[in-house]
C-alpha cells in the first residue's frame, strides 16, 4: 500500500470508530508508530481535523466526513449486488433500506459509469436464499439478536421429541442452505446452535441479557459438546457432489487411494444420521460403531416395510 492509499485508509479507520491508538493503527497497517505520527501530521496539514488526546489516542473531529468517493465499476457492481441480495433476503425494514441505498448509489454514479454498471448488473446476479417458512422466524430473531432479548421455543431434533429451550440469541447465519441461530444457553452454561427449520413456537421475551464478550459466534466444536468424531468413506467421483451439499458438522475432506474420507465432529449419531442416509450405498461408515449400527437399524426398518 502506497502512502496516499494508506492516508485515506487511516481516515476511514478513524471515521469508523470513536478513538484509536497509534499502536492499534501501526498494527492495522503494518507500520511503525513513528510512521503513524508522521501520517497524522500529514493529515492535519492537509486539512483533516485529527484530534490527539494523551491516553486516548486519535479521533476525527465530530461532524467531519470524507467527500463522496469515486467508485470504480467493479466496486459499484459489488455494492449494488450486495444491496440486491439483502433486499430480497430480509424483511420489509431492511428491504426498504436496501432499495433506498440502491437508488442513492445509482444516482451518484456518473452517466457513463452508470451505463457500464447497469450492463454488468444485467449479466451478474446474486440469488439470495429462499427463506420459505422460516421468513417470520428470521424477522423475529433478527430483532431479538440486535435487541439482546431472550427467546424461548420448542426445538425438534431429528427423530426426537420436542424440547423446551430458553436461550440468549447471539447471531443469525445462513450456512449450507439453512438458517442457523447461534446462542448462549444459560441452562447448559455454554453455546448452542439451532436450525431455524426445527424451531417451533418461538417467543421473543421482554427480558434482555448482557452479552458477554467471551461468547464467540464462530464455530467451536469443542465448546459445543461435539466430542464424537465421525469418519466416512466415499468412492472416487463424488468430490463435486460433496462440495455441493456438505454437512454442517464437516471438518475435513481428505483424498485417499480408494476415494475420499470425510471427517465430522458431532454430539451423537443422530446429528448426522439423516445426512449419511441421504448418500445411500455411496457412503461407508468407518467410525463410530454407534453410527454404523444406527444406519443398519434404519436399513432394516426400510426393508421390513417393503
Amino acid at each position: 500500500m502506497n502512502r496516499t492509499d494508506r492516508l485515506l485508509a487511516v481516515v476511514l479507520e478513524l471515521q469508523g470508530q470513536s478513538w484509536t491508538t497509534a499502536a492499534a493503527l501501526a498494527a492495522q497497517f503494518g507500520i511503525s508508530e513513528r510512521t503513524v505520527y508522521r501520517d497524522v501530521l500529514a493529515l492535519n496539514e492537509a486539512g483533516v481535523p485529527v484530534l490527539s488526546v494523551p491516553g486516548r489516542g486519535y479521533s476525527l473531529m465530530p461532524g467531519y466526513f470524507l467527500p463522496p468517493l469515486h467508485l470504480s465499476v467493479p466496486e459499484a457492481v459489488m455494492l449494488l449486488l450486495g444491496a440486491e441480495a439483502v433486499s430480497a433476503a430480509f424483511d420489509a425494514e431492511y428491504r426498504d433500506a436496501a432499495q433506498s441505498a440502491l437508488k442513492k448509489l445509482t444516482a451518484a454514479l456518473p452517466d457513463g459509469r452508470r451505463e457500464e454498471v447497469a450492463g454488468l448488473r444485467d449479466r451478474l446476479r446474486v440469488v439470495p436464499p429462499d427463506e420459505g417458512a422460516d421468513a417470520d422466524t428470521v424477522r423475529l430473531l433478527r430483532g431479538a439478536v440486535l435487541g439482546e432479548r431472550v427467546v424461548s421455543f420448542t426445538y425438534h431434533k431429528p427423530g426426537g421429541a420436542g424440547e423446551a429451550r430458553r436461550v440468549f440469541p447471539l447471531s443469525l447465519v445462513y450456512l449450507y442452505g439453512a438458517w442457523l441461530l447461534g446462542t448462549f444457553d444459560p441452562a447448559r452454561g455454554d453455546r448452542r446452535t439451532f436450525r431455524l427449520s426445527r424451531i417451533e413456537g418461538l417467543t421473543v421475551e421482554a427480558t434482555t441479557f448482557d452479552r458477554d464478550p467471551t461468547w464467540r459466534t464462530g464455530p467451536e466444536p469443542d465448546r459445543e459438546g461435539r466430542q464424537v468424531t465421525v469418519r466416512l468413506h466415499f468412492p472416487p467421483g463424488l468430490e463435486r457432489a460433496l462440495r455441493e451439499r456438505p454437512s454442517f458438522f464437516q471438518q475435513a475432506v481428505t483424498p485417499t487411494p480408494g476415494g475420499l474420507e470425510v471427517t465430522l465432529r458431532v454430539r451423537g449419531a443422530a446429528d448426522v444420521l439423516p445426512w449419511v442416509l441421504s448418500w445411500g450405498a455411496a457412503v461407508r461408515v468407518l467410525e463410530p460403531g454407534e453410527l454404523r449400527e444406527a444406519v443398519r437399524e434404519q436399513a432394516r426398518g426400510m426393508l421390513a416395510g417393503s
